[in-house]
């Protein structure tokens, strides 16, 4: 058997959560690969609306195996409120949850220290979420991070002590007396991460694997932000993309099957950075308030704008995308014009089909304009059914991209949800 993944193809927030729940009945093992607690993956069924920040998105499917992979980067104070929450669904992910050893702690200094870095970078800050993601990647490439499997050692304390002392000359005084106020809840939350089942995950996917179990590797951010090919610095700090699955998992390439790449209809991006196609007009303001683009994590306000395809075409490239599913076209259903950049054009005229990423100042995007539907589509399932100006845009889409649309979200709930290719049921 091989793993299918499943990941952001813009700049995160895409709705990946609804789609890993919608999708997990087909599979027996869910499993996040990288991120950490910056991720927000909301998920809305039954009249519920939950978000998870690190725990899968299967979690809520007693039958399915969870694993938290290495390539995540794990805060155990975070990790319990998450899942004391879950038991208010009657979720016990004590049997189905399992913990990779070599996933790295995220320590309270980690979070002192990105509060530290983002302050210090002044108007260069680059929209940290502050929650110790980045100095907790660091000290995993520094070779002195803690990771899971310490936490069973019986002089875990001592080195923990030990690494805190060590970046302790590295922050403010007065963000000293922040960092006293959590260390105690942090070495509690530890205790509580003792009871969960802390394993050699790479050993547990691929046994599945071998045993013919449907695995589905479940990304966070989004391939936009990659450390390596996203609009660097304005990145995360792992690999957001599905080579990300097979480090971040101890899958050999050999054993990725689907690609899944998850899109919203328009864009959004959270925090500093270049976004080609942002809209700072009241267009814009209609997609924030129709969409409800507010971060499931920070709460802070999306930027939003058109659908951009050469970044769309750059990421389906890294991933080696092989089925797409559009999220939230519902959200353009009151717009008399929809527009999706087609190129980039310089000053002097010139024109590229390729995502300009970081030198994206230097040209502006190019767009195709379409009628919109003025139709509500959240009532719709069945795809036949759609108005045509939306269908046109899903074609034109598939068109440009070489890829089918083989699923499209028409609102938050696992219900609106319209599969077109049966090859996902």
């Amino acid at each position: 058997m091989k793993a299918d993944v499943l990941l952001g193809l813009q700049w995160g927030d895409e709705g990946k959560g609804k789609i890993v729940d919608f999708l997990t009945p087909k599979y027996n093992v869910v499993a996040r690969f990288q991120g950490g607690p910056n991720a927000g993956h909301t998920l809305e069924f039954d009249g519920i609306k939950h978000v998870l920040h690190q725990i899968p998105s299967g979690i809520f499917h007693a039958d399915t195996i969870n694993i938290i992979g290495n390539g995540v980067v794990l805060d155990p104070i975070i990790f319990k409120k998450e899942i004391e929450d879950l038991k208010a669904y009657n979720v016990d992910p004590i049997s189905n949850l399992f913990i990779s050893k070599g996933a790295q702690l995220i320590l309270p200094i980690h979070r002192i220290l990105d509060k530290a870095q983002e302050i210090a970078k002044g108007e260069k800050k680059i929209g940290s979420t502050l929650k110790g993601i980045g100095p907790a990647y660091q000290d995993k490439y520094a070779r002195h991070g803690l990771r899971v499997g310490d936490v069973l050692q019986e002089d875990f304390e001592d080195r923990y002590k030990q690494l805190r002392e060590h970046h302790l000359n590295s922050i403010p005084e007065n963000l000293v007396g922040e960092l006293d106020e959590i260390s105690s809840e942090f070495l509690n939350a530890v205790d509580y991460l003792r009871t969960f089942q802390i394993v050699d995950t790479e050993y547990l996917i691929n046994k599945e694997l071998s045993n013919g179990a449907q695995v589905l590797c479940e990304g966070a951010q989004g391939t936009l932000l990659d450390v390596d090919f996203g609009s660097y610095p304005f990145v995360t700090s792992s690999n957001t993309i599905s080579a990300g699955a097979c480090s971040g998992l101890g899958l050999a390439p050999t054993k990725i099957g689907e690609v899944y790449g998850i899109f919203k209809a328009y864009c959004t991006r959270v925090g500093s950075g270049p976004f080609p196609t942002e809209l700072f007009d009241a267009i814009g303001e209609s997609l924030q308030k129709e969409g409800h683009e507010f971060g499931a994590t920070t709460g802070r306000p999306r930027r939003c704008g058109w659908l951009d395809l050469p970044a769309l075409k750059y990421s389906i490239m890294l991933n080696g995308v092989t089925q797409l599913f559009m999220m939230k076209a519902d959200v353009l259903d009151s717009f008399e014009e929809i527009k999706v950049c087609t190129h980039y054009e310089n000053s002097e005229g010139q024109t590229t089909t390729q995502f300009p990423g970081v030198e994206s100042k230097d040209y502006n995007p190019v767009y195709r304009s379409f009628k919109g539907w003025q139709s509500e589509s959240k009532a719709i399932e069945d795809y036949a059914l759609l108005p045509a100006e939306l269908k046109l845009y899903i074609n034109f889409i598939e068109e440009e991209v070489g890829v089918p649309i083989n699923l499209i979200s028409v609102g938050p709930d696992r219900r609106q949800t319209i599969v077109k290719d049966s090859i996902l049921v």
